[in-house]
This record gives structure tokens, sequence and C-alpha cells, in this order.
């Protein structure tokens, strides 16, 4: 399997596809490279060289008990960018994933890089504080630390069977398929590093990440996310961009690029596009 090595020593898995303008995906919690089937098939046949990779301790990377924050991952992608030596490329982050293409972007800048979507992302900061009274409550993020060390497999079940496409709503199309590829993707990771992800994902403020951010940003978000709600990410986050753009999309779940991808490519088409 193609990996890189990290200055820490951890092997970071990757997917890289055919030629032409470089794509990046990143995924989100506890999910991996897999995630993209949708969009990596898609690009790849509209001559674009894709690449995905499993963020440590998700996925085919390395489980380490150390660096299962925003730092460490930017810094990981760096190493796959340098290492590929990504040139004008398109970074698409979903949920934590949008996380980690804005701290790539604030800490490592956008030499490389010439556009950046957001989708369903998790900037600028999830968790509830004084300045952020949009935000869920932290109990909530203690829930999920809770359900996760309590039966991991269990809790792997609910999530997708749940909110994360939609499928608890009244008339949701579900696709048990969907439902049991996330919980193979989650199952593969370690339950140390999905753990800390968690604080990740919900506590990192990427503010002023946003505000150093000039390329293009496409952010995308789906009206009835119930993972990441819009009022406090998307709305949020494109208050703070150079150069944002935000398309909202009526009635469209947490993981709209699985369950919409022929609403989700064409979009991202044309930003990469534009």
């Amino acid at each position: 399997m193609p990996t890189v090595k990290t200055k820490d020593g951890t092997e970071i898995f990757y997917k890289d596809w055919g030629s032409g303008q470089p794509i990046t995906f990143s995924h989100g919690w506890p999910l991996s490279a897999d995630d993209w089937d949708s969009q990596m098939l898609f690009f790849l046949q509209k001559g674009y060289r894709v690449i995905a990779h499993d963020r440590r301790g998700h996925g085919r990377s390395s489980q380490t008990a150390s660096g299962n924050e925003m730092d460490t991952y930017a810094d990981d992608l760096a190493t796959l960018f340098d290492a590929l030596d990504l040139k004008q490329a398109v970074m698409i982050g979903h949920s934590t994933g949008g996380g980690e293409v804005a701290r790539y972007l604030g800490r490592h800048g956008s030499a490389r890089v010439a556009k950046a979507v957001l989708i369903g992302a998790v900037p600028p900061l999830m968790v509830k504080t004084e300045k952020n009274t949009g935000g869920l409550p932290l109990e909530v993020f203690d829930g999920f630390r809770a359900a996760l060390a309590a039966n991991k497999a269990q809790f792997y079940l609910d999530v997708p069977s749940g909110p994360f496409y939609g499928f608890n709503r009244p008339g949701a199309k579900i696709s048990e398929g969907v439902k049991l590829h996330w919980w193979e993707q989650g199952m593969m990771g370690s339950i140390k590093s999905h753990y800390d992800c968690i604080k990740a994902f919900s506590e990192t403020d990427f503010t002023e990440d946003l505000k150093k951010i000039t390329i293009p940003v496409l952010i995308m978000h789906g009206d009835d996310d119930q993972i990441v709600p819009i009022g406090a990410s998307a709305h949020q986050s494109i208050k703070l961009l150079k150069n944002g753009t935000l398309k909202v999309y009526p009635g469209l779940p947490h993981g709209m690029c699985t369950t919409h991808p022929e609403i989700v490519n064409p979009d991202l088409l044309a930003f990469i596009k534009g």
C-alpha cells in the first residue's frame, strides 16, 4: 500500500490515481479515504488526478496514541503534499476534513493550492462557548466519547442509521449498503485516535485560519445537517473568508456527498473549472 512517513514515524496511507490537476480529499470522522469513492471515480473520469489519504489513526494509516489533533493532522497532510510535489491543487474537505483543510491553509499557506472546498465542515468552531453561543454544548461531545468508549461497534451502527445521512427523517430513502460502509470504515480505525479526534473536531477554533485564506473557497452545506448545524458553521465561516462562496442545499444531510453525488459532484466540477 502506498504510504508516506511523517516526522514522528507515522505511516499515512493514500490513494493517488490519474493525472492532470490534483484534487485532494480529506475525510470526516471516523472514516477513511474510501468515503470519497463517489467523488474519486467521478473526477478521475473527468481527467483529474485524485488523491485521498487516511488520517492518522483512521483506516489503513498508523494507529497512533499521540498527534490526534488538528495541527498534526495538517502537518501530516503537508508531508503528503511535499512528497507528491503537488501544485495548483484543489483541496476538498468534509466535516472534520474541512477543519483539516482550513488548518493546513492557515498553518502552511496556499503555495501548493489553487482553490478549496469545505463541505458540511466543522469550522469555525463547533462547541458552544461564551463567544460562540450558537455552538453545540460540550455535553453532546462528551456523549459521543462515552458511547464510543462503551461500545464502539454499536455506536458505529447507530450514527449512520440516524442523523449522519438523514436516515432518521420521515420518508428517507435508506441504504443498508451505505450504513454498512460507514460502519466498516469506522471499525478499521483506532478507538484511541477516534476518541481524541472528537476533541479535535469539536473544540478546535479555526477562526484565525479562515481569516488567513486568500484563495477562492466554496462552502457547501446541507440545511438539514444534523451533525454540523449550518448556523454555527457555514453561516459563520463565510463571514471570515476573504474570497468565499456559500452554497446551501435545502433538505440535504451531513453525508450529502454519499447520498446525493449527482448534485454535489457537478457543483464541485463547476467550481474547479470556474
